[in-house]
């Protein structure tokens, strides 16, 4: 079995972000759309010991959403046995200060990411000898461990995906390792998780192809959606995220996606967070589920 939480569907800034009045953001302060935080997933193979992908600067709050992840004895404990990061951007790392209390669980993430982590002092807050480092090698399995050494049930294959360097370090080389993937199974089912994907290339199609269930970048509906809208002089390629529509998109790319697919990673510019636009039908009418934070999926029989 693997069982999944999407903990958080939004891209960096949430939805709505803070400062923006643009349409979506001002339905979602309202209440006439819902709110997301930012991307994060939760996963098991037997719905008591949990994986988080991603760390977003709303993990606090994303555990206290979910039951599932609340602590059941006393007087420190968690479900939570490991995170696992898919790059060393902001909106995907900042979580991890919230997990510094004196809570043993692995983190794992490429060598470029864990020295991204490394270079900076703040991140020193989670005790190595509590949070032990461990390494993702793209192309290389790995069994996920629980914290007390049993097995999981799970395992993990990290694969590389076109992306891009944190935006703190873009003014440094271009390193291995920047932005991957997640494909984790129990041996029968398989999930991917890709919350960031510049352009899609054969290896992702091959990997979204035989998965059961995937989780897709979707921050923007196209290229220069933020530019358009008076919100950012960048447009998707620039940030590292292929658009959803268009040449190239997510939907002319994935057609053969498996049964169940999901967006998640949507930017609050994104028309498909409105249920009644054009777009969001579009993307309901290719297969395509849009995340929503809560959602929970289950691939086989529970435990």
């Amino acid at each position: 079995m693997i069982d999944a939480i999407i903990l958080g569907s939004g891209a960096g800034g949430g939805f709505p972000q803070w400062n923006s009045a643009a349409t979506g953001c001002r339905a979602a302060f309202t209440g006439d759309a819902p709110a997301r935080t930012q991307t994060s997933l939760a996963v098991s193979a037997d719905g008591r010991n949990w994986f988080v992908l991603n760390a977003a600067p709303d993990l606090r709050a994303q555990i206290i959403a979910t039951p599932a992840l609340h602590p059941r004895t006393a007087p420190r404990s968690t479900p939570i046995q490991g995170v696992l990061l898919t790059n060393g951007e902001i909106d995907a790392i900042t979580g991890l200060l919230t997990l510094r209390e004196r809570q043993a669980l692995s983190l794992y993430a490429t060598a470029t990411t864990h020295a991204q982590l490394e270079a900076n002092p703040i991140f020193g807050a989670l005790d190595p000898a509590l949070v032990p480092r461990k390494r993702l090698l793209p192309g290389q399995s790995l069994n996920l461990p629980n914290t007390d050494g049993t097995p999981s049930g799970l395992t993990v294959s990290p694969f590389d995906v076109p992306g891009k360097a944190p935006l703190y370090a873009e003014n440094q080389p271009s390193q291995p390792g920047e932005t991957i993937g997640l494909e984790i199974t129990d041996g029968t089912h398989r999930l991917v998780f890709i919350p960031g994907c510049a352009h899609i290339t054969p290896d992702v199609k091959n990997r979204v192809r035989h998965a059961d269930i995937v989780f897709f970048d979707a921050t923007l509906w196209q290229d220069d959606e933020m530019i358009r809208a008076g919100l950012s002089p960048k447009t998707g390629a620039r940030m590292g995220h292929v658009s959803i529509s268009g040449p190239g998109g997510v939907l002319a790319e994935l057609p053969d996606a498996p049964a169940q697919r999901v967006l998640i990673h949507i930017n609050n510019s994104n028309p498909i967070l409105l249920p009644q636009t054009p777009e969001r039908a579009i993307v309901e009418a290719a297969g395509w589920q849009v995340g929503q934070d809560g959602q929970r999926f289950t691939l086989g029989d529970a435990a």
